[in-house]
C-alpha cells in the first residue's frame, strides 16, 4: 500500500488532536525513512538496515536555520503554535547531533514562542544513552513507545534492528518518574504467515502491567490510521480502543485514544 515521506526539515503547522497546532521536524534525510525499527504498520513505509551508515542528515546548523526561519515568519504573521513537535522520517533520537538540536530548539522557543511546548516521538529504544535521556528531559511532551509486554511480539510488530531488551527499555522509563506519555498503536492481522494482534485479552492484562509499573501521565491508545506497507492488518475497533483506555484510567493515567 502506499505510505508517505517528509520532504522537509520543517513542515507544518498541521492539527494534532494531542498536540494541537504543531509545527513538525524531521531530522532524518529528506524522502527516506531511517529506522532502528522495522514496524509492520509504519506509515512510512520500510527501513534499510544499512541506512543509518549510509545517510547524510541534515547538520545542526540546517536544522536551527530552518526552524528559526519558520518561527520568525509564524510571530510575524501572529500564527497560532501550540507545540514544535520531532516526528518525521523515523526515529529523531538517531539523528548524531540529537542533543544539540535540542538545546537549540529550546533557545528558539524560548525566545520566540514561550509558551509553546517541545515534543519528541520516539521509540524510546536509545534511552540507555545518558545524552539522549536527558536531551528528552529537557522538553516538555515525551512521547515513547511500548507497543506490547511480549518481547515476541515486539520482535513480529516493530522488528528492531540489533539487540532490543525490553525489560531494560522499561528502567530506562522508570527514571522519568511517569512524567511522560506512553504511546502503543493496536492492531491485529497477519505478517509472514504468523497472525499477530497486540489487542487480545492476554496481551492488554500483560501490557496494562507495564502501565502499571510505570505510571505514565498519559497513554496514547490508538490503532492504524493510514496506509501500510502490508495490506494484511486491521484496525482496532473504536469499542475495544474505548475498553483500553478505561483500564488505562483506573490505573490512574490519562487516556488519549485516537481511532
Amino acid at each position: 500500500m502506499a505510505t508517505f515521506l517528509f520532504g522537509e526539515i520543517v513542515f507544518g503547522p498541521v492539527t494534532s488532536r494531542r498536540l494541537g497546532a504543531s509545527l513538525g521536524i524531521n531530522l532524518l534525510p529528506e524522502g527516506r525513512k531511517i529506522c532502528n525499527f522495522n514496524c509492520i504498520y509504519c506509515e512510512c513505509g520500510w527501513s534499510d538496515p544499512d541506512e543509518v551508515k549510509q545517510s547524510t542528515f541534515p547538520s545542526r546548523q540546517e536544522i536551527a536555520d530552518s526552524l528559526g526561519t519558520r518561527l520568525h515568519e509564524m510571530k510575524a504573521n501572529d500564527e497560532a503554535l501550540d507545540t514544535i513537535t520531532f516526528a518525521g522520517n523515523g526515529e529523531p533520537t538517531l539523528h548524531p547531533d540529537f542533543p544539540g538540536i535540542i538545546e537549540d530548539t529550546v533557545a528558539l522557543r524560548n525566545a520566540l514562542f514561550p509558551k509553546v511546548e517541545i515534543a519528541v516521538l520516539s521509540n524510546a529504544t536509545r534511552l540507555g544513552d545518558p545524552l539522549i535521556r536527558e536531551a528528552i528531559r529537557q522538553v516538555e511532551q515525551r512521547i515513547l513507545k511500548i507497543d506490547s509486554a511480549y518481547t515476541e511480539t515486539v520482535s513480529s510488530l516493530n522488528q528492531p534492528k540489533g539487540v532490543y531488551d525490553l525489560d531494560s527499555t522499561i528502567e530506562q522509563l522508570k527514571t522519568f518518574k511517569g512524567e511522560f506519555t506512553l504511546q502503543t498503536l493496536f492492531v491485529r492481522g497477519s505478517y509472514k504467515g504468523r497472525l499477530i494482534d497486540n489487542s487480545d485479552p492476554e496481551s492488554i492484562r500483560d501490557w496494562l502491567k507495564i502501565v502499571a509499573k510505570l505510571k505514565p501521565q498519559a497513554v496514547m491508545v490508538y490503532t492504524i490510521a493510514r496506509d501500510t506497507p502490508i495490506e494484511t492488518l486491521h484496525k482496532v475497533s473504536p469499542e475495544k480502543l474505548d475498553a483500553i483506555a478505561n483500564e488505562v484510567r483506573k490505573l490512574g493515567s490519562e487516556a488519549l485514544v485516537s481511532y
